[in-house]
């Protein structure tokens, strides 16, 4: 029984169960809820979801969980942020300056809402992607393979979102999958990777430009202009040619530094 326990595909599968539950019942909570007491929801979903991983990984895959040690928490998550930030400003830059974006004040906005969801997207998806998907493959068929996986899974995971296309969720394999799988190798370290796609969300999602779809309602509203291979059109900047080169120009270095770390696994 020990045996069938400790065999990856269980407590992946397991793990993944299990945090879906509190992510879900979380959403719905902090859907109907505004301002202070969504992002409340939020924290308080992510803390319950960390804790289901810590159980997972502790007592199923009998392993330390050194990926969310929390002496390391609070510099990782900045470092994370930092790259986000600047993965959309100079993606963003990019696009206004060749005329895909321009920017109005919004009279309006839900940035309590779109805090919650980048939140609740950035713990939950990172736990079950990066910490459970991409390790559990790698223990058996090594790193380069898991993040070939991970980033297949994950870009798929958004085509039901609204607007998703076929080239849409291929963006996103490159982009989001390949750069999350990159910093976690670097890392080895899951709040590096919050860090940096709660910074994406969020940011996207402050300047009113639509999140792998879901329309948003920051500080300002956003027009755009020319063609969608540049602007990413209704479905947003993940669907822009633009961050998936300066993903790249990020995610490649980050690859190159976990393999002189040691931090890349091969096959048994």
């Amino acid at each position: 029984m020990k045996k069938i326990i400790r065999f990856p595909l269980v407590w992946m599968l397991t793990g993944v169960i299990l945090l879906g539950l509190p992510g879900f019942m979380t959403q719905k909570l902090f859907v109907n809820s505004q301002g202070i007491l969504s992002i409340i929801m939020a924290l308080a979903g992510g803390i319950v979801s960390i804790a289901i991983y810590w159980l997972v990984m502790k007592f199923m895959a009998g392993r330390r969980v050194q990926e969310l040690q929390l002496q390391r928490a609070g510099n990782e998550l900045i470092l994370g942020a930092a790259v986000g930030l600047i993965l959309i400003g100079v993606s963003v830059g990019i696009i206004m300056m060749l005329g895909g974006y321009s920017f109005t004040w919004s009279a309006t906005n839900a940035v309590g809402s779109i805090l919650a969801m980048a939140i609740g997207a950035a713990i939950v998806e990172e736990l079950i992607f990066r910490g459970l998907f991409l390790q559990a493959v790698e223990k058996r068929l090594g790193s380069w393979f898991a993040l070939a996986v991970t980033s297949l899974f994950f870009g798929l995971a958004h085509l039901p979102n609204p607007g998703a296309t076929l080239w849409s969720s291929i963006a996103i394999v490159i982009e989001a999958g390949i750069l999350l799988g990159a910093g976690f190798l670097w890392r080895r370290n899951l709040w590096f990777a919050m860090g940096l796609h709660f910074a994406w969300n969020a940011l996207e999602g402050m300047l009113g430009i639509p999140v792998s779809g879901i329309t948003t309602q920051g500080f300002f509203e956003v027009q755009l202009s020319g063609s969608p291979w540049l602007t990413g059109g209704s479905f947003g900047l993940e669907a822009s040619i633009v961050p998936i080169i300066v993903s790249l120009l990020i995610a490649i270095p980050m690859l190159i530094s976990a393999h002189h770390k040691g931090n890349i696994k091969f096959k048994r």
